[in-house]
């Protein structure tokens, strides 16, 4: 019986076959290999980048329709990086607050239509701009509370007693930003009338992280958010303390640094209250401040944003007596305000 075998050369042709498909496959994990070392090396770039110029000079321009745009394109970019390397939480936090920021702009937007529409009597507009207003909440309710889930990503659980150890001013900033974060995924919550998951209790436990900050350091804003939980939820306040002189001694500081964010909290508080002519009356004091004063240089953006807000107050006490916005450089001014004094011209000896 004869048994048939391989030629000599048929042998060497399998065998290069096979080194070859080696290679080849040895090549292609190779090139995923090299890949990922350039997303990674890439993703720490952009992340260092943004870091230390993009969020600072961000914080140095007051356009802040430029930085709600920046926030709501770039995110996913930025974010996307976190898959080959390590999530960057603390730009997250920035880049969800003001991305949150932006709709719920869009909601208030809404909301003024919804109140003309009412006064106007046209009450199918008022409901669809209800709805509107409903649904951008839910948006900014998303967004803040994604912000406020990398924030204790990054710095831990906060409220617990435990300050984290920071290592430059931009680290306490964004500490500030992630417990603004919480507080603002509540708020927004509660007005869209949609669940997202926001813990009920963000309100407390941010009022106990605020301990971590300096107050003095950090324009009044941390005794400021403590005492707007604890005048917006019963049962917070502290025995001997007064929510309201709180805010008005943060307010001093905030005025003082140029810095007029204490404001913000303390109109919402007294709105919450309704207590309308304290707002009336912090509204008035921060159009005198930004006039009297330009913004610190090195958080213009904050400043700005202070007064977005006070404007959106504003607007809507305007809206709901006139049926129109605060009129263009009017702010600090009201539609009842008594005519301003003074000689009066004879227009006839003009003509």
């Amino acid at each position: 019986m004869t048994t048939t075998t391989p030629s000599r050369s048929r042998f060497f042709e399998v065998f290069r076959a096979i080194l070859a498909t080696g290679g080849l496959i040895v090549s292609l994990a190779g090139c995923g290999t090299m890949n990922n070392m350039l997303y990674s090396t890439t993703g720490d770039v952009m992340q260092g980048f943004s870091r230390e110029h993009t969020m600072p000079y961000l914080l140095h321009t007051g356009d802040l329709d430029m930085a709600c745009s920046m926030s709501e394109s770039v995110q996913p970019l930025l974010m996307s990086f976190g898959r080959v390397t390590d999530d960057p939480d603390q730009l997250a936090v920035m880049l969800n607050l003001q991305a949150a920021g932006c709709a719920e702009d869009r909601a208030r937007s809404a909301e003024l239509a919804s109140i003309g529409a009412l006064r106007a009597r046209q009450p199918d507009q008022a409901q669809d701009a209800q709805i509107q207003q409903k649904r951008y909440y839910a948006l900014a309710a998303e967004r803040y509370f994604q912000g406020w889930k990398h924030f204790k990503a990054h710095y831990g659980e906060p409220g617990t007693g435990e300050c984290p150890d920071f290592d430059e001013d931009l680290d306490e900033f964004i500490y500030l930003a992630g417990l603004l974060s919480g507080l603002q995924a509540l708020n927004a919550e509660i007005q869209s009338t949609v669940p997202v998951g926001v813990p009920r209790n963000v309100g407390s436990v941010v009022a106990r992280a605020s301990g971590c900050l300096d107050n003095d350091k950090w324009w009044g804003a941390p005794m400021a958010l403590r005492a707007t939980v604890w005048a917006m939820i019963p049962g917070t306040e502290p025995q001997g303390e007064n929510a309201f002189e709180r805010l008005a001694a943060s307010d001093a500081i905030g005025e003082a640094d140029a810095v007029r964010i204490s404001h913000v909290f303390h109109a919402l508080a007294a709105w919450n209250q309704g207590d309308m002519a304290q707002v009336r009356a912090v509204i008035r004091r921060h159009a005198e401040a930004i006039n009297s004063q330009p913004a610190d240089p090195e958080w213009v953006l904050v400043d700005r944003i202070a007064t977005r807000n006070i404007l959106a107050l504003s607007d809507k006490l305007w809206m709901e007596n006139t049926g129109h916005r605060t009129p263009v450089g009017g702010l600090g001014t009201f539609w009842n305000d008594p005519a301003p004094t003074g000689e009066v011209m004879e227009l006839d000896s003009l003509l």
